[in-house]
């Protein structure tokens, strides 16, 4: 089965069933430049966590069917 992700931008707009986020959020938002948005966690270490498109900053999360017992 193929990663599906979802995006939240800052306002709480979210995007969601992409399987390839950067070309498809790139397209929705109707915007070609795309930066990386990355991270610092508690520890110093420095993270890809998203991306910045025009004016709107998006986090991405991988989206995993849920299976119950």
């Amino acid at each position: 089965m193929k990663k599906l992700y979802m995006a939240i931008d800052q306002y709480g707009q979210t995007y969601h069933s992409l399987i390839n986020p950067r070309k498809e959020l790139s397209e929705i938002i109707g915007n070609k430049h795309v930066e990386k948005l990355y991270q610092d966690d508690v520890h110093g270490n420095t993270f890809h966590m998203g991306y910045v498109i025009g004016s709107l900053w998006l986090t991405l999360y991988e989206v995993t069917p849920y299976r119950g017992k």
